[in-house]
């Protein structure tokens, strides 16, 4: 009996501060855990040394008969007590754990424990701290509903020696963009035709998301006619269809247009307009040879010095102006040169001759009949030269 006993304190006496070993609860109180690790008494698990987090009380995180490995980190010889850490067994396994996953760029998932000041703290093993600016890729103004959400992390910053684990959401979700960017950019063809989504607006043009990467469609590009502002037609949000008119996949640069995916002036004006068509237009600028007057919307005409008027005219200056309305007559029709020809002067020739035709019906009516065979023509030999 002497020689067990004897046996027995040599094995208890073999304990010493750092040992790791193996135990099973057989208590859980409101403050600590009595865990059985083949001691002549129960080891004392305080509280505070359950986890890297705060805990409330010991019960949230153990029942009795849970098996679990402890660390000896204190011996009261003298009351024969073994004081151990669950957390501290935790966080040697973690940090390793968490260095690899550092090195190698591996992403880990964890469940976000608490909100603090500057950002979220969660469990990794051991308290790992994920700041504001690195939770989203947009700001975050109120973190209230990300507690118990879990979030897909990567390691950022890492020292065991002063218990700091920086961690990013941010990070994961940068690299899943780049991914899907990268993949969007070798799928993109020019003239592709696709749907995309207004992101901002500049004075130069509007910037379109088209599947995780933004092309630009210049102003010159949002429509047919002139744009002045791309906030004239269009706000942030807004679903258009674009077209794919150029690719700069090292440079990640995307050119697009709104106004290639709409039928264009010019095929418009074809189905609209004929020669021979009279129709109201505005005088758009005055060259040496004559005027470009726009008769569609964004279909600018020419109307030839020599088609101007009926006398002569030295320069287009004399009789026209910008901005002015003017009745053209449709010479000659050719939109797939985008090329228009109009007369100004062969609309007032038949608006002359209808003039005349009209008072020569009301001569002839007002005229008593008599034998003599006089025309309009005799007594107004000026409209025989109409043209």
């Amino acid at each position: 009996m002497a020689e067990e006993m004897k046996s027995e304190l040599t094995e208890v006496a073999t304990f010493q501060v750092g040992d790791v070993v193996k135990g099973k609860v057989v208590s859980v109180e409101q403050n600590q855990a009595l865990v059985d690790i083949g001691y002549k008494s129960e080891a004392i698990l305080p509280i505070s040394e359950l986890s890297s987090l705060h805990v409330d009380k010991v019960a949230d995180v153990l029942n009795v008969d849970d098996e679990l490995d402890v660390k000896v980190i204190r011996i009261k010889e003298d009351e024969d007590k073994l004081i151990v850490s669950k957390k501290a067994v935790d966080a040697e396994k973690s940090w390793e754990e968490l260095q690899r996953k550092f090195e190698s760029g591996e992403v880990i998932t964890a469940t976000v424990a608490d909100i603090v000041k500057g950002g979220l703290v969660v469990d990794v093993g051991v308290r790992g701290f994920i700041p504001a600016s690195h939770v989203e890729l947009h700001f975050v103004e109120d973190f209230s509903d990300y507690k118990g959400r879990e979030l897909s992390l990567k390691v950022i910053e890492l020292d065991a020696e002063k218990n700091k684990c920086i961690l990013s959401h941010k990070a994961v979700l940068e690299e899943e963009l780049n991914r899907k960017k990268e993949a969007v950019l070798a799928s993109l063809e020019e003239g592709q035709v696709l749907e995309g989504t207004v992101q901002r607006l500049t004075d130069f043009g509007a910037f379109v998301d088209i599947g995780g990467v933004d092309g630009l469609v210049h102003v010159s590009e949002l429509a047919w006619h002139r744009v002045e502002h791309p906030a004239d037609m269009l706000k942030e949000g807004d679903k258009v269809k674009v077209k794919v008119l150029k690719v700069n996949r090292e440079q990640e640069r995307i050119s697009l247009s709104i106004k290639e995916t709409e039928e264009g002036p010019w095929e418009k004006v074809a189905k609209e307009l004929s020669a021979g068509d009279v129709v109201k237009g505005t005088v758009k600028r005055l060259v040496s040879f004559g005027a470009f007057v726009e008769v569609f919307p964004g279909v600018e005409g020419l109307v030839h010095v020599s088609q101007i008027s009926r006398r002569h005219v030295a320069t287009p200056a004399e009789v026209l102006e910008e901005g002015q309305e003017v009745q053209v007559k449709v010479l000659e029709m050719a939109p797939e040169q985008k090329r228009i020809s109009l007369s100004i002067k062969d609309v007032e020739v038949e608006v002359e001759r209808k003039e005349v035709k009209e008072v020569m019906e009301q001569q002839q009516q007002e005229q008593p009949a008599s034998g003599l065979n006089v025309t309009l023509g005799d007594m107004y030999p000026e409209l025989r030269n109409l043209k």
